[in-house]
């Protein structure tokens, strides 16, 4: 195993110093590096926070700041966060008027934000992602696994919480984003945990696992490497025959790396996943390319549709100044 590390224990400390360093101007660490918080508060507003494991990032502590998250928790690589470091951000970060949990669909996510609002009480709701087609069931979660999809909500409800947007609109509002996002993910090699020092699943030079996970959890199946063309074409067609009619229409379109995969070939993705798409009556009104939920170091991607209306659109447009994601401003 090759890492630009000091020390395995140290990995998560040192790497959210440094971001927070970077971007001073954003974001700060919360107490005893449980959290991290916008720069400036936001009080009058909905108060939006998420988090899981690390070794996604920019997922979540990337999209902390205007137009996004007030708040992100980042657990140990691939771990959720505990309950502790979750209230500590409800009660540095909570503006008032509600707060809001964007929580992925793993076991661990779900237990541990819902401990951590019974701990807290008050105004908390939550929104559960679960856009991943792929499977599901895994040992992970109960159900369908949440992914890039998460971002996508973060981005719209984001948005309207900064339009004033009350609590339980802005609860109703991630859930219809969620409903109407879809994504699956495929893999052409492993991720390695630097505590654990080696893949985490074996995969031939000549092999890829289609619907693979965001941890390394398995996917639907694994097969012979295809043609770029041909792996869109499968992924596009499970997204778009599992949203059936709703996919029809203009749509956001989201190719995702996972962390080891050239932008000059998730590029190349988007220009077939689009193809795919439009070929089934998907109209692409909104697109983006880049890393934005990665599983650390693994070769691949992830293709996401959203379907858009006007509001979506305009929440989606809005302005967004974030570590990862900024436009508008």
């Amino acid at each position: 195993m090759k890492k630009l590390i000091n020390g395995i224990d140290t990995v998560l400390a040192e790497s959210l110093a440094g971001f927070a360093s970077a971007h001073a101007d954003l974001v700060r660490l919360g107490e005893g590096g449980k959290f991290v918080r916008r720069k400036f508060g936001s009080r009058g507003k909905v108060t939006l926070i998420s988090g899981g494991g690390s070794g996604h990032e920019p997922l979540h502590a990337g999209f902390v700041g205007y137009g996004m998250l007030d708040a992100a928790c980042p657990g140990q690589i691939f771990t959720s966060p505990t309950p502790d470091q979750m209230v500590a951000a409800i009660q540095s970060v909570d503006g008032g008027v509600g707060v809001l949990l964007i929580v992925k669909n793993y076991e661990g996510d779900v237990m541990n934000f819902e401990m951590a609002a019974e701990m807290v009480g008050g105004q908390i709701e939550r929104v559960l992602i679960n856009d991943d087609v792929a499977v599901r069931n895994s040992r992970y979660t109960t159900g369908r696994r949440g992914v890039a999809g998460t971002m996508i909500v973060e981005k719209m409800v984001g948005a309207a919480a900064e339009q004033g947007m009350d609590l339980l609109k802005c609860q109703a509002l991630g859930e219809r984003v969620n409903a109407v996002t879809r994504s699956m993910g495929v893999a052409l090699t492993s991720c390695t945990v630097p505590a654990v020092g080696k893949p985490t699943f074996e995969i031939g030079s000549d092999e890829m696992e289609v619907g693979v996970g965001i941890h390394g959890e398995p996917g639907r199946r694994r097969i012979k490497l295809q043609p770029a063309r041909a792996i869109a074409d499968e992924m596009v067609s499970a997204i778009v025959g599992d949203l059936g009619d709703a996919a029809r229409g203009p749509s956001l379109l989201l190719v995702n790396g996972f962390g080891g995969t050239p932008a000059m070939e998730l590029y190349l993705m988007y220009d077939n996943a689009r193809r795919a798409a439009e070929q089934q009556g998907v109209v692409i009104s909104r697109s983006l390319v880049g890393s934005f939920v990665t599983s650390l170091d693994m070769a691949g991607c992830s293709i996401t549709l959203a379907r858009l209306d006007d509001e979506l659109t305009r929440l989606w447009d809005a302005p967004v100044h974030t570590p990862a994601l900024r436009w508008g401003m």
